[in-house]
């Protein structure tokens, strides 16, 4: 199961996070998870929204670069091991992590990884198979 995933494009510098946030505040897009990346040059802000499209019509229009990618989203329990659980299955196959990143549910209960894989759908066939719960972009906005 994949999750849409948008990548914006921004300068190093002040104020372009809050650019990004304030236009997809005005376009009704709500952010459900992100991770944020930088050199000294640029960053890079990968986000899962509500509304991938949209978003993505709303901050080209304000001059953003912004493209649009897979993942995996995989729901484990929040403790200790939950990430090395998904990790061990995943090296065992020798399958590459390109990029990953967390975050908690509202109940605290449970984390969802975000992964971006180099054989994505072999990954997903290995966590199905191996019993994890992967969730879709929808679930994720649920949340």
């Amino acid at each position: 199961m994949r999750v849409e995933q948008i990548a914006v494009f921004l300068e190093n510098k002040s104020g372009r996070l809050a650019e990004i946030t304030r236009i997809l505040a005005e376009n009704d897009v709500n952010i459900r998870a992100l991770s944020v990346a930088d050199t000294a040059d640029f960053g890079i802000l990968r986000l899962i929204v509500d509304k991938v499209d949209k978003a993505k019509e709303s901050l080209r229009a304000g001059g953003f670069t912004v493209g649009k990618t897979n993942v995996v989203a995989v729901e484990v329990p929040d403790r200790s091991g939950g990430l090395a659980s998904v990790l061990k299955e995943i090296n065992e196959v020798g399958i590459n992590v390109e990029y990953m990143y967390a975050f908690v549910n509202k109940s605290g209960e449970n984390a969802v990884l975000i992964f971006r894989f180099d054989e994505m759908d072999k990954a997903i066939d290995v966590l199905r198979d191996k019993g994890f719960t992967l969730l879709s972009g929808a679930q994720i906005c649920a949340l």
